[in-house]
């Protein structure tokens, strides 16, 4: 099980250990939005790989709404695998996967709405968690309220991407962000460097998944 000790360190760069887990789970992690934002089916298998890795990563630096949260990013990985690659008839674009559409500004903020309700509630829990379950959970969860309103807004998004909502990267940019901030701060900080790019990528996936929506409805399949 070395592999998924963080304390294994794979090499050290400018006085920083860098493990394996963290090393092998942000390339992972890199790889499949990069791929999201081309709207590449791959971008699916390859996220199982980072979320695995993710799981053991944040249990051991105490981040356990996030640690949560990549079980949750298993079961929509698979999902999102399967919805993409079987559109229903109308849905389909070119590659004859789903196409890109968008969600409409009521059920954006309502989405919005919804996560901020859900990162009080489950920031709450996470807060209690040693006390609640102290045989597991030692240490105090750090960060309980920012760190679920990464997870619950993250819960959100993912199911608006695995129906391939352009309003999807708006939320990525949000959670990315702050996420950026919480992991520099818990000194994994090889992730936080790809969260910042994230933002980036989001960016660019936020643009690229408008240019898909002109061009299909330009063919008339928007």
């Amino acid at each position: 099980m070395w592999f998924f000790d963080i304390d294994s360190v794979f090499f050290e760069i400018l006085g920083y250990e860098m493990s394996y887990l963290e090393f092998f789970g942000t390339i992972a992690g890199a790889v499949a939005v990069g791929l999201s934002a081309r709207a590449h089916i791959w971008s699916w298998p390859i996220g199982i790989v980072n979320v695995v890795l993710f799981f053991f990563l944040f249990y051991q630096v105490q981040l356990y709404p996030d640690m949560f949260l990549q079980i949750f990013f298993l079961v929509t990985n698979l999902l999102g695998w399967w919805r993409w690659a079987n559109p229903k008839p109308g849905e389909e674009n070119k590659k004859n996967e789903l196409r890109a559409s968008f969600l409409g500004v009521k059920k954006f903020l309502g989405a919005c709405s919804i996560g901020l309700a859900g990162t009080y509630l489950f920031g709450t829990f996470a807060k209690n968690l040693h006390a609640l379950f102290p045989a597991i959970f030692s240490i105090p969860s750090a960060f309980p309220y920012a760190d679920s309103f990464i997870t619950v807004m993250s819960i959100i998004t993912t199911f608006l991407m695995v129906q391939k909502k352009i309003e999807c990267w708006i939320m990525w940019i949000m959670v990315d962000g702050l996420a950026t901030y919480l992991y520099f701060a818990k000194g994994i900080k090889f992730v936080g460097v790809e969260y910042l790019a994230f933002c980036f990528i989001a960016a660019y996936g936020l643009w690229n998944w408008i240019g898909e929506y002109r061009l299909n409805k330009v063919a008339g399949t928007a």
